[in-house]
Formats: C-alpha cells, structure tokens, sequence
C-alpha cells in the first residue's frame, strides 16, 4: 500500500473536508473516487475547460468588492437581480 501526501491551504482543506463530510465521505475517500473515475474514464472525470466569465459580471464582482455601484437594500432576490439587470 503507498502513501499519498499533497499541501492544501488550510481553508480549501476545511472546505474540501466539510463537503465531503455532508455527502458521507472523508476526503481520503473523496480523491480515492477521484482517482478510480480517472481510471475508468482513462483521463479526468469531468470537462475541463477555460471559464471565461463575462465581463459585466467580472465588473459587478469588482464594483461590489470596492463597495461602489451598489444599490439597495432589496427584500427579495429577484429585486436585486433585476436592479443589477436594469441598463442606467
């Protein structure tokens, strides 16, 4: 039987272990699965691609991190994405 070891930032580590742990797995188990799909599909188990996010969206992440062109409060979701939907 081999050892496997990788480094993890501390939070992906909690994350990654806190997700597993909700499906019933730890994640030892988790990248075993991962591995055996591998195996079986004999390349990675899902696509994998380049996600190029659109730019108003790139640009509503930035602004909303920077606190500016912000509107609001909204008591309901649909209302905020219909303001953020709304040409000025």
């Amino acid at each position: 039987m081999a050892t496997f070891q990788m480094t993890l930032d501390d939070d992906l580590k909690a994350d990654v272990d806190e997700l597993f742990g909700d499906l019933g797995l730890d994640t030892a188990t988790a990248v075993k699965m991962f591995f055996k799909a591998s195996l079986a599909r004999n390349g990675i188990p899902f696509a994998v691609q380049h996600y190029k996010m659109p730019d108003d969206l790139e640009e509503a992440i930035r602004d909303a991190r920077l606190n500016k062109n912000l509107y609001g409060p909204f008591d309901t979701v649909e209302e905020a994405i219909a303001s953020m939907l709304e040409d000025d």
